[in-house]
């Protein structure tokens, strides 16, 4: 009867460790589910949040390059004390044969103005062509924005399920653990009544043996996969979390797997921003050239003044004046600065195109990489469910022999180390899998719905 039982617990135990269960070692910790932990580093992330940052500086540069081609109006006002009048010199008219001049006093003692003046720009390439250069430029901030993003997200998704993994292997590891320590409670027991030798309960204590540091190993592990999970999402080491979602298989659909290609040269942010980038050295070599383009502009001014030699002014004292213009300056020669500064312009346009090739050529590469991770982590996946069931089978089967007594310890330890290797390559195959669909999300430049859904 009591090997009976011995039976029915190992049958029994290794079988729950494969449900997807999860380490109960701080129930005061906070429980969080995927979607919240990348909600949360949407908020908190702070490479994030100063990309978000920076999205908002380029706004502003295309707000300040509009304001470049608007009306200049300038208000002015000043009043003048004169310590001592300047003077000019005339010749003595007295006696012109001397040579000498004469101090003439001019101005007066006190004076005041007020000068209000416009201006508009009627034509300079630079200023047109800042405008168009600030707007390409904040687009390209969007771009980084959503290259970060998405680059968070996959951080995100691949620390949470290093952490689920990390937690299912130590749930695991501890409930063999357990039922290593029970079986060699009961193996002791049934050696005390002659039913087992010595040999058995060593094989038995030697099982416990072994199982104890790598349940110590695993708790380690999972620690150091949750610190990793707080510092992407951007939590205080001192916030206790426990993941909450287990490793589930997700399959990706083939389609977007057979055109991950074109799509990710089509949508993938850091191509999109070097493309930008490249418009971006376009509209800088127009400017530069424009330098060779006159700069016309049409002015204004209104201007009030007065003086008097005593500090005592009325209304009449002040005296109008108004002026309208077109200016128009040209550069004739500054010696080959605006040469120099085109063919630097230009210089950096090609090594836009150059980063634009090496980043498309390595994006393939990449991702390529991944399909075949894929694919393998897919094949791995089909592989272990089979050879779980075949593990699982045989556990049984060596087992029940060990009943009738037909089969050592030593085989029932082994089939349950088989059993336990098989759960444990079939948990790192779905985790490999879900790493390169995460890695695959983020060559196209996809991310959850619920995040598009933040930014609103």
């Amino acid at each position: 009867m009591i090997r009976f039982m011995i039976v029915i617990l190992l049958l029994s135990l290794p079988v729950a460790a494969s449900a997807g269960s999860f380490p109960e070692q701080d129930t005061a910790a906070q429980r969080i589910t995927l979607e919240e932990a990348i909600k949360l580093a949407m908020e908190r992330n702070p490479e994030l949040r100063t990309a978000r940052l920076e999205v908002d500086r380029a706004d502003s540069r295309v707000m300040e390059a509009i304001g470049t081609a608007l009306p200049a109006l300038d208000l002015t006002g000043r009043y003048t004390h004169a310590l001592e009048k300047p003077v000019f010199f005339l010749p003595d008219f007295t006696n012109l044969a001397s040579g000498k001049t004469v101090p003439v006093k001019i101005g007066s003692n006190f004076s005041m103005e007020g000068t209000i003046a416009a201006k508009q720009i009627l034509f300079n390439g630079a200023v047109f062509v800042g405008v168009g250069a600030a707007s390409i430029y904040s687009n390209l901030a969007r771009d980084l924005y959503v290259a970060r993003q998405v680059e968070t997200v996959t951080k995100v998704r691949k620390a949470f399920y290093s952490a689920a993994l990390a937690g299912e292997a130590l749930t695991m590891m501890r409930q063999n653990l357990a039922t290593a320590e029970d079986n060699l409670q009961n193996v002791r027991l049934l050696r005390s009544q002659g039913v087992l030798s010595e040999y058995e309960e060593l094989r038995a204590s030697l099982g416990v043996a072994n199982l104890q540091p790598a349940v110590l190993q695993s708790e380690a592990n999972y620690g150091l996969s949750l610190d990793n999970l707080r510092n992407v999402i951007g939590l205080d080491a001192s916030t206790s979390i426990r993941v909450d979602d287990p490793l589930t298989f997700q399959a990706v659909d083939d389609t977007v797997v057979a055109n991950a290609e074109a799509l990710m040269l089509d949508v993938n942010p850091n191509l999109q921003a070097v493309k930008r980038q490249m418009n971006l050295n376009d509209a800088a070599v127009f400017a530069e050239r424009s330098s060779y383009l006159p700069i016309v502009s049409a002015f204004g001014q209104y201007q009030f003044q007065a003086a008097n030699n005593e500090f005592n002014f009325s209304r009449r004292d002040f005296i109008r004046s108004s002026q309208v213009g077109i200016s128009v300056s040209l550069n004739v020669f500054q010696g080959f600065q605006t040469y120099s500064r085109v063919e630097q312009a230009q210089l950096e346009r090609r090594k836009s195109e150059e980063q634009h090739v090496s980043l498309e050529r390595s994006l393939r590469m990449g991702l390529n990489s991944v399909k075949g991770n894929l694919g393998s982590a897919r094949k791995r996946i089909d592989a272990q469910d089979k050879t779980v069931e075949t593990a699982e089978r045989g556990y049984q089967i060596v087992t029940t022999r060990f009943l009738a007594s037909a089969a050592t310890q030593l085989e029932v330890n082994d089939a349950q180390l088989a059993l336990v290797q098989a759960r444990v390559n079939r948990l790192q195959a779905i985790y490999d899998y879900l790493v390169a669909a995460a890695d695959l999300d983020q060559f196209l430049g996809r991310v959850p719905a619920y995040v598009n859904g933040l930014e609103d």
